[in-house]
């Protein structure tokens, strides 16, 4: 099939690679976010599966909105018989999803309907979940509402973070991606109805939902501060001073919510339950370190509440 591949962050391109590498499909145009611009010397920066299809030659469109004249015209110049997505970031709306026969098929990483939204991976791992998975489904106007065309699952570790659980996905999400593109040719497929029982949403986690609440319990400190990690990243409060925090380990031990204790080893502060260990901090315009390291180098840390 000629595929119009919709995708804009690296844990897109395990899919995209695999269908590159497909004998029996052809790329023949990427569409992803616009470039945007960075850094100090305000350096202009594609998009990842942009640079991984400037590689291959393939042709990139870069919509401000994909329902654009201009964008349609050029997709339907293209002639995709189906356009797979993989985190594209930009909703798609008619006549656009109307474009390929075979439609647009998103690569979503949950088990649909539960955790239909931007932040699937990071809210199944601050809800808890042993289980999650990838879903490969039509897209039609409603948020992930569309019918299933197949599913791969993948037990949550105990010490996943969002970056951890989401590499997985991805690679098996892209497998499973191929597959599909696979049975829509041959006829193979048909889509599923989603359930309309255990419907969860995950909506995008900003900066300020990734503060960490330490009067909650040390398994909830836990769980929320490995669903932000790497991105947007968890972090609290100490005299007014922001830190990063990397993922903590739930002890034994037993201090008052938010109070750090200092040991020789070991960086300790209290939750409602048992105290958790912190493993690194990065303070406001600092480097990230461990945090035995960063206690000893800063002023006023033990017996202090971060909060």
């Amino acid at each position: 099939m000629r595929l119009v591949f919709a995708g804009t962050p690296e844990p897109a391109l395990p899919a995209l690679r695999r269908l590159l590498a497909s004998p029996r499909h052809e790329v023949v145009g990427v569409l992803t976010r616009p470039d945007t611009v960075a850094g100090r010397g305000r350096r202009v920066v594609r998009s990842p599966v942009a640079q991984l299809a400037d590689e291959h030659a393939i042709p990139v469109l870069q919509p401000h909105r994909p329902g654009d004249a201009d964008a349609l015209r050029t997709l339907a110049e293209w002639e995709p018989d189906c356009c797979p997505v993989v985190a594209y970031g930009a909703l798609l709306r008619p006549p656009l999803l109307e474009l390929p026969r075979h439609g647009w098929v998103n690569l979503h990483f949950s088990l649909l309907p539960a955790w239909r939204g931007a932040a699937p991976v990071q809210a199944a791992l601050a809800a808890g979940d042993e289980v999650t998975g990838a879903t490969t489904f039509r897209i039609e106007e409603g948020l992930d509402t569309g019918p299933v065309f197949g599913v791969v699952t993948e037990t949550v570790r105990a010490d996943d973070t969002a970056g951890d659980l989401l590499g997985r996905l991805a690679e098996s999400g892209a497998g499973l991606l191929e597959a599909t593109m696979d049975g829509l040719e041959d006829g193979a497929l048909t889509a599923v109805p989603q359930s309309t029982d255990g419907v969860s949403v995950a909506p995008k986690v900003t900066v300020d939902a990734a503060r960490v609440d330490f009067t909650r319990p040390a398994v909830a400190v836990d769980r929320h501060v490995r669903s932000v990690t790497p991105a947007p990243g968890a972090w609290a409060e100490l005299h007014d001073l922001r830190l990063k925090l990397g993922p903590v380990t739930v002890t034994e031990e037993s201090l008052p919510p938010g109070v750090v204790e200092v040991r020789k080893r070991a960086v300790l502060v209290g939750t409602a339950t048992a105290a958790v260990e912190l493993s690194w901090v990065q303070a406001q315009g600092k480097k990230q370190m461990a945090a035995t390291d960063w206690a000893r180098g800063a002023r006023d840390v033990d017996g202090a509440v971060i909060r």
